[in-house]
């Protein structure tokens, strides 16, 4: 089973419904909107799935992809993807575990692109907003991206986070926040 990115690559992804990939035309429009920003940032994926969306953004000049996640199998289809689309002067990470826990990890390392894509159900979005935050994982006039679903409005900025825009694309809803020290 896979699915094409940008410039026509086919990745892979995990058979069945463990992770979800983020609708082609979700993607579409987060690249549009970012399209200017993502050669040469840092970019950071969590609750990365099959790593499609660090792939896109490594396929589109990333200079470096980190990546979390919490199943063991997506993990190493991420290694795979990612593996198969950098470039030599790319750097790249995957780190497998809960990712509230493992942001601690990235302490003192900052990201110019986050992109947030749990669970719609879970109870991740609070605390791995606050851990951004906490962490300050998002560069000075840096954005992050959260997928959600539209009817799930609960979760909140935390310090340091300002919401900058909302976006809907049917079934999938897009927070974008900002962090807005200029750089």
């Amino acid at each position: 089973m896979g699915l094409r990115i940008y410039g026509n690559r086919q990745l892979k992804t995990l058979p069945g419904q463990m992770t979800r990939p983020t609708p082609a035309r979700v993607r579409e429009a987060l690249f549009n909107i970012w399209q200017g920003d993502v050669v040469g940032c840092r970019w950071l994926d969590l609750c990365a799935g099959s790593g499609v969306m660090g792939a896109e953004a490594l396929c589109r000049g990333a200079i470096a992809a980190v990546g979390i996640e919490q199943s063991g199998r997506a993990c190493a289809i991420v290694r795979d993807n990612w593996r198969q689309v950098a470039t030599p002067e790319q750097s790249w990470r995957v780190i497998q575990g809960d990712v509230a826990q493992r942001l601690r990890s990235l302490a003192g390392q900052q990201f110019d692109r986050i992109y947030f894509d749990p669970p719609y159900a879970s109870d991740l979005y609070q605390p791995v907003l606050g851990a951004i935050a906490q962490h300050q994982l998002l560069a000075a006039g840096g954005e992050l991206a959260v997928e959600h679903s539209p009817q799930r409005q609960d979760f909140q900025a935390s310090s340091g986070l300002v919401v900058c825009r909302v976006k809907l694309y049917g079934n999938t809803a897009l927070t974008f926040f900002q962090n807005p020290e200029t750089p």
